[in-house]
């Protein structure tokens, strides 16, 4: 196999099925070498039968490429440490991590648990924190050692990091702070020659099926545009050394939509250089909202 990832070195989390297998797939069709992870657990997080690691890094071989599974819980220091190691020592670098384990416990905020919150915020938002981590470390000796390497990262968020999503308060503030956690490490690791960027995609996943319930229905004829593949070529380029420059960049991607958001920067200002009163602050504030633009609208609402 041969492509624009021709002997590169790719991590993928959460590869076992959906999204993450495409990505995976993807990489390997391009001439990766591939580190498939996945821990095999349910929907909510719980032990699932058979972890599809395996299944999926077999696929990859099957079809003429090379891959290695992982079934380490990568939201642990421990298990992040040996997924990295696991790239490095079966294959001897390391150039690209695509981070997208994740899993949803949906509650309406009163209902939300503690254990809830904190199970979604351990697996998405510390299950990208960690990997990214112990790569950087390793990147970064790399660098000092004078190889400076051109390495990627992938992260993965959602609209409902982005927009919010009713119902889903602990995974949109999981997503958020993975935007904010991949804006810090593009300004951080440049110096490293590590770039890194975040997509939000929209595809049909066990995740996502019954968010997009009245639209997930492949279609029987023509293109169907919930399918986990389409996403895919675009993380494949953004983990490719033809993705030089980019950094520090969301994108959406569904079907055959890209699009680069725009997050927060300043709109309309106002500023008396002296304190106001809460009446004052209260009418600069609402004739500002008049001259902005509208927030997209919350998921659900």
């Amino acid at each position: 196999m041969s492509g624009i990832c021709d002997g590169r070195v790719v991590v993928v989390t959460g590869a076992g099925r959906g999204l993450g297998r495409a990505h995976a797939l993807a990489f390997a069709a391009e001439g990766a070498r591939v580190v498939v992870n996945d821990l095999g657990v349910g929907l909510d997080g719980g032990p699932g039968p058979d972890s599809p690691a395996g299944q999926v890094a077999e696929e990859i071989r099957a079809a003429g490429g090379e891959a290695v599974a992982h079934g380490g819980d990568i939201a642990t220091g421990r298990g992040a440490v040996s997924l990295i190691r696991a790239a490095v020592e079966t294959y001897g670098r390391l150039d690209t991590l695509v981070s997208n384990a994740g899993f949803l416990r949906d509650r309406m905020l009163v209902n939300l648990g503690e254990g809830d919150w904190d199970a979604v915020i351990r697996v998405h938002l510390t299950g990208h924190f960690l990997p990214l981590k112990y790569a950087a470390a390793h990147w970064r000796a790399e660098a000092k050692a004078g190889r400076t390497p051109v390495a990627r990262v992938v992260h993965t968020s959602s609209g409902a990091g982005l927009l919010g999503s009713v119902g889903q308060g602990n995974y949109s503030a999981a997503k958020a702070g993975i935007v904010g956690l991949t804006l810090v490490a593009a300004a951080e690791l440049a110096r490293y020659g590590v770039q890194v960027n975040a997509l939000a995609p929209a595809a049909r996943t066990r995740m996502t099926e019954r968010t997009f319930a009245e639209t997930m229905a492949a279609p029987a004829t023509g293109f169907d545009a919930m399918a986990p593949e389409n996403v895919s070529p675009l993380v494949v380029w953004l983990g490719s050394a033809e993705s030089t420059g980019v950094t520090g960049r969301v994108f959406e991607a569904e079907g055959g939509r890209i699009t680069v958001m725009e997050g927060w920067r300043p709109g309309p200002t106002n500023d008396i250089r002296a304190r106001r009163t809460p009446a004052e602050a209260g009418e600069t504030a609402r004739k500002l909202l008049a001259a902005a633009e509208p927030p997209g609208a919350v998921y659900g609402a």
